[in-house]
């Protein structure tokens, strides 16, 4: 499934050009974490996806949540479709723009950090800064990630963590740590004085990370 979304293209595109790719969250769109290409790196290509279920109020969703069992918390086989068709529109859109030598980055706010997750660990030699975002990640999605430490060492996370998240409690995000940690992973894991949502302390720290 091709899956739509926007981009912002620099004046010039090569080969090694970097690419960036945005995953919003349950109910929103693609035009949510797009606001953020105003303060990003301006030789970039930022494309934002939009999830292809809708939701009420005339949002979308990568896949159907039940809020009310902790145990149905993610549709995995909804998750699963969503993530192959993630990946395929990656490697279209990448062979679109002939990028053979940039690096591609990952950015994702809550279910769309969720399957950030998942892309990276799955498929770490595809990807090098990933940013989740008031997220977590989710066991019943990462039964086949990559556990070689020599795959994982060019990976670098950007984790970040509202204390006062109603939707996904601190605890499921503080599980980031320890799983990247025993994977060997390089990543910084921060913790705001917000709810389910990124402050402006944690922003200037996320345009930090992806500057560097």
């Amino acid at each position: 499934m091709n899956l739509d979304y926007i981009v912002r293209e620099p004046e010039h595109i090569t080969s090694e050009t970097t690419i960036l790719f945005m995953f919003h969250g349950y109910g929103s769109n693609e035009q949510d974490l797009f606001t953020f290409r105003e303060t990003l790196p301006a030789d970039w290509i930022i494309v934002s996806f939009r999830a292809p279920k809708t939701t009420e109020f005339e949002g979308y969703s990568w896949y159907d949540i039940d809020f009310n069992n902790p145990e149905r918390f993610v549709d995995v086989q909804q998750a699963t479709e969503s993530l192959n068709s993630i990946l395929e529109s990656i490697l279209k859109i990448i062979n679109h723009y002939g990028i053979t030598h940039g690096k591609t980055h990952l950015c994702g706010f809550s279910q769309g950090g969720i399957l950030c997750y998942a892309l990276a660990l799955k498929y770490p030699e595809m990807f090098h800064l990933v940013a989740c975002l008031s997220s977590y990640p989710e066991e019943k999605l990462l039964n086949d990630i990559v556990k070689d430490k020599k795959k994982l060492e060019k990976l670098r996370f950007f984790i970040s963590h509202g204390t006062d998240d109603a939707i996904i409690p601190l605890d499921w995000g503080r599980k980031a740590a320890d799983l990247l940690y025993d994977l060997g992973c390089y990543f910084t894991f921060r913790e705001y004085m917000s709810g389910h949502g990124v402050n402006q302390k944690n922003y200037m720290d996320l345009m930090d990370f992806f500057s560097k």
